[in-house]
């Protein structure tokens, strides 16, 4: 089982993506810009979503890929995600007039699109594959994900401040690979982090202090044009140092 990442930027330009990432080739886990990128016969693949969040750079493909998808496959694509934001979902975006509902199409017995929502703590089993929804601290109802191949486990923390519930989880993984941590903001803008709940290289520390185990550690999220000074920042420190900046197109091996 591989975990391949498509988009891992904080932002766009050139050749970035936002996040997005794809488990084998059936599940996301996020739905940013980069999802685009895979032919249509990948998008016709893909079952499920697991999103993190409701902002745009974690959503905007879903509804291009449902619109794409739609009569290519008689299956529905199932959205798992917090409540919340399920529910901004369909004000903000499948309200027919941002988008049609595909909650509704083509009828409410038998959608295209279906909505599961998911809380910290909960798992969903797929094929092979176990998805646990993890704390996140953001300023929107906010998820991190554990993916567990059953032999090694990668955990993203999504969007996030970060929590103790958090590591009150993670430091229960006993096959723990792959750590992927956002760090958005460099030092300077800290303050800016804390308002909008999001890391910098020196709260990282902090959060990384808390782990009981040293899985293999990625840093993504990172401000277009920023991320090398955020990456420097994080290997001037010693708690961090070891943090590598995540790379689109990466693949991991959960097997």
């Amino acid at each position: 089982m591989k975990v391949k990442v498509l988009g891992c930027s904080g932002g766009v330009g050139g050749e970035l993506r936002t996040t997005s990432l794809l488990v084998d080739d059936h599940i996301l886990i996020d739905a940013g810009t980069g999802v685009a990128d895979l032919p249509l016969d990948d998008l016709l693949k893909i079952d499920h979503i697991f999103l993190t969040h409701a902002h745009l750079d974690h959503i905007v493909s879903i509804p291009l890929l449902l619109d794409s998808a739609m009569g290519l496959r008689d299956a529905p694509i199932t959205v798992h995600a917090h409540p919340g934001t399920i529910e901004a979902l369909k004000a903000h975006v499948f309200n027919w007039q941002i988008w049609p509902d595909f909650n509704q199409i083509p009828n409410a017995e038998h959608p295209f699109l279906q909505y599961a929502a998911i809380v910290p703590g909960q798992a969903v089993a797929l094929s092979g594959v176990t998805v646990t929804a993890l704390p996140a601290d953001h300023v929107v109802p906010a998820l991190g994900f554990q993916v567990n191949s059953g032999i090694r486990s990668l955990v993203f923390t999504g969007d996030t401040v970060g929590s103790d519930a958090f590591w009150d989880y993670v430091n229960q993984i006993e096959n723990l690979k792959y750590l992927i941590i956002e760090t958005a903001f460099r030092n300077a803008d800290a303050e800016l982090a804390r308002i909008s709940k999001h890391l910098c290289p020196q709260t990282l520390a902090s959060e990384l202090s808390k782990a009981r185990l040293q899985p293999n550690t990625f840093i993504t999220h990172l401000k277009p044009g920023e991320g090398e000074i955020i990456m420097q920042e994080i290997a001037a420190n010693s708690m961090t140092q070891h943090c590598k900046a995540l790379l689109q197109h990466q693949e991991f091996d959960l097997k």
